[in-house]
């Protein structure tokens, strides 16, 4: 993404919000509203999912289904909570008939997220599931092998830690996937230097020699 790009994508912002986009013709007739990231914008952790599903769109937040109330509660055990995290998605518009997102249109989406996560600048980003793992880690990711694993990136030119993570709804299809999310959450919370009781030890430092 050259600098113009960038530039664009950030006067379509205000704050961490993207206000006004019709980039991708399909998800525009799809959606009836942009689903913005839900959290507070000093965040340590930062969620990425794949895309709004139907009650997202209606709503106007990401994970408020079923998959948004297992990761409420997955949240609580490990000492987190769904006020003091941000969630967002790779994309903001729901896919008709909630198809994966393509890759133009994950493209396009993209600066939006490397502008969110510049601004938020948090300790963590956890993807959760296989696209946005893909998406940013920009490799080939076997999630359910590879969940709990943390990994260095440069995201926008700044050094950031990703954590691969199962989705959640993965959990509902498969409990025995249960141990290996809230496993994986645990890892989020303590590089967010947070214990189970919720208390923060600050974080820890970037990667400066990345």
């Amino acid at each position: 993404m050259d600098e113009t790009d960038r530039s664009d994508d950030e006067q379509r912002m205000d704050g961490l919000e993207v206000t006004a986009c019709e980039r991708c013709p399909e998800l525009v007739d799809s959606r009836s509203q942009i689903v913005n990231g839900d959290g507070p914008n000093d965040a340590d952790v930062l969620f990425v999912g794949e895309g709004p599903g139907a009650t997202e769109d209606r709503e106007g937040k990401p994970f408020v289904g079923r998959s948004g109330s297992v990761l409420d509660e997955q949240l609580r055990i490990v000492g987190l909570d769904r006020e003091t995290v941000r969630i967002t998605n790779c994309v903001r518009c729901r896919p008709p008939k909630n198809r994966d997102p393509t890759k133009t249109e994950l493209a396009n989406c993209r600066g939006y997220l490397e502008t969110e996560i510049d601004r938020l600048d948090p300790e963590v980003i956890v993807t959760l599931g296989k696209v946005p793992s893909e998406h940013l880690l920009e490799r080939s990711v076997a999630v359910t092998k590879e969940a709990g694993t943390v990994e260095d990136v440069r995201l926008g030119g700044t050094p950031r830690r990703v954590l691969i993570c199962l989705h959640p709804a993965a959990t509902l299809y498969d409990r025995s996937q249960l141990e290996t999310f809230e496993a994986t959450l645990e890892t989020a919370a303590e590089l967010a230097g947070v214990d189970r009781n919720g208390s923060s030890g600050g974080g820890q430092s970037r990667l400066d020699g990345f």
